[in-house]
């Protein structure tokens, strides 16, 4: 969906908090791990984050932030909520589609569709 005006709004709005958050969560994570699985998974949320930011592959990106989201929680206990919001977010932009200022709205767009009798 690529509805406009406030709605628009509302869906940048979420796509802009949800990848902020997420990308500061993951450069904050680089420090405290060591180990080479949760780098990797705080470099896939990080690349998952950078494109919901700029509404590339929404409902891809959603789903897939939700799942790195669960495989985080179980490395991240001490930060259970916000791992917790940030998957159900990934969720519901996936769900919602990006809005009107996205990439996909400019790549995909809105279909007319003409159903005229002949």
């Amino acid at each position: 969906m690529f509805p406009n005006g406030w709605p628009g709004r509302g869906l940048l709005l979420l796509r802009l908090v949800a990848g902020s958050v997420l990308i500061y969560d993951a450069i904050l994570q680089f420090s405290a791990r060591t180990a080479l699985a949760e780098i990797l998974l705080q470099v896939a949320i990080t690349l998952a984050a950078s494109l919901l930011l700029v509404g590339l592959w929404t409902p891809i990106v959603g789903v897939l932030i939700a799942v790195l989201e669960i495989c985080n929680s179980f490395l991240n206990t001490a930060h259970l909520r916000s791992v917790v919001l940030l998957a159900v977010l990934g969720l519901a932009l996936a769900m919602l589609g990006p809005g009107v200022s996205s990439l996909d709205a400019r790549l995909f767009g809105r279909k007319r569709i003409d159903i005229s009798p002949h």
